[in-house]
């Protein structure tokens, strides 16, 4: 599957952006999908995820009071709506994806095989 990230941009603190990855290859309704950041300097980070059967919805305790994230496999996309978004937010923000289930936790990158090139996010304060 090929993953292409979209929506990223400049926005001041408090605003709202909402991120795309449009998927192609394989079903897309076949895969677990996520979303991770990676901020300067700093090592890739757990944002959230979406099982491939869509059941439940999985957020970091950093944003899951202001992010959201969501598939719509009719269009073979998923989307990350950013709320209220802070400086700190500021990263490359990836999506990626893995066949099916995962062994492991949804929270760590090594579960994933497939990734987007990276949307830039700057939160300006």
């Amino acid at each position: 599957v090929q993953l292409v990230e979209s929506g990223g941009g400049l926005v001041q603190a408090g605003g709202s952006l909402r991120l795309s990855c449009g998927a192609s290859g394989r079903a897309f309704s076949d895969y677990s999908m996520g979303w991770f950041r990676q901020p300067p300097g700093k090592e890739r980070e757990f944002v959230a995820a979406i099982p491939w059967r869509g059941e439940s919805t999985y957020l970091a305790d950093s944003v899951k009071l202001r992010f959201s994230v969501s598939r719509d496999n009719g269009k073979n996309t998923l989307y990350l709506q950013m709320n209220g978004l802070k400086p700190e937010d500021t990263a490359v923000y990836y999506c990626a994806a893995e066949f099916r289930g995962l062994g492991g936790s949804y929270a760590s990158p090594t579960e994933y095989r497939y990734w987007g090139q990276g949307t830039q996010v700057t939160v300006s304060s």
